[in-house]
């Protein structure tokens, strides 16, 4: 399963070009990672993704430029990976027609109070295996 979010492009996005800025689709990715992660959380007392995580790694690849426009565009998200203390997230930045940009991003939970990384619980697992790719389309997926 893929989460979809709807995001708008502001006039701010852009650069001199007329073109989104390369570094502001980092912040695509982040709204979408936050809006994923705030529609994972089961509720109900759970603990789970309610705590905080950090970004380990993002990996960018940029396929083509995107014009400014009114019109928002798709960030798909899944997940990858899964591991004791990780989670690897793609993501494809796109509309009907066109692929602007293919993305990963490593995410570590974290314990704030404790300043240190966290493992995953076995309810955050169970949940985030709902989104994970099949192993055999996605090179590298692991699933613990």
């Amino acid at each position: 399963m893929r989460h979809l979010y709807s995001c708008p492009l502001r006039w701010s996005d852009m650069d001199a070009f007329g073109h989104v800025n390369n570094a502001v689709f980092v912040r695509y990715l982040e709204e979408a990672r936050i809006d994923f992660m705030r529609r994972l959380a089961p509720g109900d007392g759970s603990p789970s993704f309610t705590g905080g995580s950090v970004v380990a790694r993002h990996e960018i690849d940029y396929v083509r430029p995107l014009v400014h426009r009114p019109a928002p565009v798709t960030v798909e998200l899944w997940v990858t990976r899964i591991s004791a203390a990780s989670m690897t997230v793609a993501y494809e930045v796109k509309d009907e027609d066109t692929l602007y940009l293919r993305a990963s991003t490593v995410v570590v939970p974290y314990n704030f109070a404790e300043e240190r990384p966290r493992r995953l619980t076995a309810e955050e697992k169970a949940i985030l295996k709902e989104y994970l790719a099949d192993a055999s389309h996605q090179e590298g997926a692991v699933a613990v």
